[in-house]
């Protein structure tokens, strides 16, 4: 028997151990390119503000006067909580994802969580990709329907497991991640939508790393490949530069997962500054169609520098602007991570949980606010620790 202390420090010395106990990193500065570390300036690419506008002057500005007009909103939504800032976003929102209506929670995180585990429940099925983020993973959890894994992206797997499951249930839902965030992969959506409707599934999208890069201006991976999802999560803190997450999806849906979603009935709203100033770079992220073609470009480049073998192990989607560099063993990895911090750019190590045993990666992301010529000095130095150290 172990004292509760006792627990915690072997627990710690577990994760020590195994390389896997992490430190945040603090930095001396704000800045989506940069971090400053110990008085260092490091090159950031381990930020997913895709589109620079965490530092933009007229989103900060918009966020400002917002708090200063509205202060916080100081209880659940569904008590005296909902605010003419939240329901102008969430109107716009909606209608940028092409659906009927939103709701705004707290995160991307209590987004999927609350989503989910209010659309099912016992006697119900989930379909889950074997790389969902842990955000769906837990939402499936706490639905406590049942959850059937398929192996990643494996259309076959999943037809074969809604051929075999889907009639002992009374509701299904397929949920995925749009695009893979350790991987820089995306969802065969097209797929996905043709089997939701020959099981009478539902289909839950998220759309985290999509929304502001992908599709006609910035719409996300059911745009850009035609596809209407049943239901779509979004993120704002990501190429929105906030804070929060929404879930849209038809008015019926919505109604009820307001009702039913944990993460949002029993949180206090989100900041009411946020929403509007999320309705401001909403209306920037739709004309950012150049700092979408400035991804682009500084994807190929970086993908470019890495050898082939490396380049070969993942199949990230070439307007994504994410390169994984899988290594493997995480040691390995957390001396590459080492180097390329010694040279001047911050690409922390990933490792399990976050990605799968035998799968740990530097993850390179990227942002339109990066300096083109700092891009390409990057790319060398990737090129060049690569060849070193792998």
């Amino acid at each position: 028997m172990l004292s509760f202390r006792e627990h915690v420090r072997e627990r710690l010395e577990e994760l020590k151990a195994a390389s896997l106990l992490r430190d945040p990193l603090l930095s001396e500065a704000q800045g989506s390119t940069h971090v400053v570390v110990g008085g260092k300036r490091l090159l950031n690419f381990a930020s997913n503000d895709y589109l620079g506008f965490s530092q933009d002057s007229g989103i900060r500005k918009a966020l400002e006067e917002a708090a200063k007009q509205w202060g916080g909103a100081a209880s659940s939504r569904l008590l005296s909580g909902t605010l003419l800032p939240h329901r102008k976003a969430e109107s716009l929102l909606a209608a940028f994802v092409g659906h009927e209506d939103a709701r705004l929670f707290s995160s991307g995180y209590a987004a999927n969580l609350g989503a989910i585990s209010a659309l099912v429940g016992p006697g119900d099925a989930l379909f889950s990709d074997a790389l969902n983020h842990a955000s769906i993973i837990d939402g499936c959890r706490l639905s406590r329907a049942k959850v059937l894994v398929y192996r990643h992206k494996d259309m076959g797997h999943l037809e074969e497991l809604l051929a075999e499951n889907r009639q002992s249930f009374r509701a299904a839902l397929i949920v995925s991640d749009g695009v893979f965030s350790m991987d820089g992969d995306i969802a065969p959506l097209s797929e996905l939508r043709r089997l939701a409707d020959r099981y009478e599934a539902g289909l839950l999208i998220d759309e985290a790393h999509a929304l502001g890069v992908l599709g006609p201006e910035g719409r996300g991976l059911c745009a850009s490949l035609g596809v209407q999802a049943d239901v779509i999560t979004g993120m704002l803190g990501k190429a929105f530069g906030l804070a929060g997450g929404f879930v849209a999806s038809d008015a019926m849906t919505i109604r009820l997962i307001e009702n039913r979603a944990r993460s949002y009935v029993f949180s206090t709203a989100l900041h009411p500054a946020l929403a509007l100033a999320a309705i401001h770079a909403l209306e920037q992220l739709r004309q950012a169609e150049e700092a979408r073609k400035r991804l682009r470009e500084f994807r190929s480049l970086v993908w470019s520098a890495l050898p082939p073998p490396l380049q070969a192990r993942i199949q990230a989607h070439p307007h994504v602007p994410i390169v994984p560099i899988v290594i493997g063993e995480v040691q390995k990895t957390l001396r590459f991570a080492k180097a390329l911090n010694e040279e001047g750019i911050f690409a922390p190590a990933i490792r399990p949980p976050t990605v799968p045993e035998g799968s740990a990666r530097i993850r390179i992301s990227l942002s339109a606010a990066h300096d083109p010529k700092e891009i390409e000095w990057a790319s060398q130095i990737l090129r060049k620790k690569c060849v070193e150290l792998i």
